[in-house]
């Protein structure tokens, strides 16, 4: 056990407190310019000897990504990994908000005190130059809506780890656990065309694209199979169709969400998509997939190491939720994730983390780092 490392842990938590409240009280919705570049701007002076770059985003309109690197006189490199995008647009961002051991907020727990997480260990593992080549911090504005490709795995390929800060978990008896296993996901979005009539009048003469998703909505759902080999979860998540109250609707979308260990499961949902009902077309198409990540085999060394150095387990564990992570996980084989403090309510206004796992979530993240900078 390194007694240093959970010393350190403890003395820098208050300034990552600090830092994640400064986050959190810039709002950063996805695609929104001027708030991305405020955060951006704020993590760059967090890193203030480090050299900043400033990336394309992936997704066109959005500011542009930041990348922090350090340069070392060792062989290891290291990246880094979180993003400054919340799904909360301006009018209903939540600023920070102490209430006993937690703190409230719009992305504390997705993922703005990760982010401050990965700053903090970033500067503590500048100490250990002589065993990297290079450390890099990438911090990207799309994350949450991004249906392009992501645009940085390549660059980043053949590193020796990549580290996530989405927010961390305990086990079922309390141990801290990192994820290493994730399901990939995909959005299919379902487009309705259909015909228009007065619905008072003459409803027989209309085609009706808010019933013809309606019976989408239940044919496709019904290809969910979380229980199977494959965990296929199939969910209808948002629905539009209909513009007055008196006329048939002509037009419309249906959206689902899918998950599943195995991506090649969304063809079975696609292909259930009926092309047609009572008279409306339907238009499937499968706008979103990212890859799914299994990359316990691959981490399990290095948790052993690491969970020596913190002096109790670190336990792998699965998610279901999707992540940059799995983009990485395809070109660096040692990609762990699940790095950031404990919290809950992401995406809603009551969303939080828990203060007190600030220093603990710190250790851990400490303990990785320093394994994976330090393994031969």
């Amino acid at each position: 056990m390194d007694q240093d490392l959970t010393a350190l842990a403890t003395s820098v938590a208050p300034r990552v407190l600090d830092e994640i409240v400064e986050l959190v009280a810039i709002s950063t919705p996805s695609g929104e310019v001027a708030g991305a570049e405020e955060a951006v701007a704020l993590c760059g002076s967090f890193l203030p000897d480090w050299h900043i770059e400033r990336l394309p985003c992936s997704t066109s309109g959005c500011a542009p990504d930041m990348l922090a690197t350090l340069k070392g006189t060792g062989s290891r490199r290291l990246l880094l990994l979180g993003h400054l995008d919340t799904v909360v647009a301006h009018a209903e961002h939540q600023p920070p908000r102490a209430d006993g051991e937690r703190l409230y907020g719009s992305g504390t727990a997705d993922m703005k005190a990760g982010v401050a997480v990965a700053l903090a260990v970033a500067r503590a593992c500048a100490e250990l130059s002589d065993h990297f080549a290079e450390l890099a911090v990438l911090l990207v504005c799309d994350e949450e809506w991004r249906i392009a490709p992501f645009a940085h795995v390549e660059r980043f390929s053949g590193y020796d780890a990549c580290l996530c800060f989405e927010a961390g978990e305990v086990s079922e008896d309390g141990q801290d656990g990192v994820i290493v296993r994730r399901k990939g996901a995909g959005t299919l979005r379902v487009r309705a065309i259909g015909r228009a009539s007065h619905s008072g009048s003459a409803p027989q003469n209309g085609r009706n694209a808010l019933l013809a998703l309606a019976h989408a909505a239940i044919q496709v759902a019904a290809t969910s199979d979380p229980g199977g080999h494959d965990q296929l979860t199939v969910v209808p998540t948002v629905v539009r169709s209909g513009e007055a109250f008196n006329v048939v609707p002509a037009s419309g979308e249906l959206v689902f969400d899918t998950r599943s260990t195995d991506t090649d499961a969304f063809a079975r949902v696609f292909a259930a998509v009926p092309a047609e009902v009572a008279g409306v077309t339907l238009e499937p198409v499968m706008e979103r997939v990212w890859p799914a990540m299994d990359s316990e085999a691959a981490a399990a060394p290095l948790l052993a190491a690491a969970s020596g150095l913190l002096g109790r387990p670190i336990l792998p564990r699965a998610r279901g939720g999707a992540s940059d992570a799995s983009h990485f996980a395809t070109t660096i084989p040692l990609t762990i994730d699940g790095l950031g403090p404990r919290g809950g309510g992401a995406h809603t206004p009551e969303e939080f983390v828990h203060v007190a796992s600030l220093a603990e979530r710190i250790a851990v993240a400490l303990s990785i780092a320093r394994a994976a900078i330090l393994q031969p």
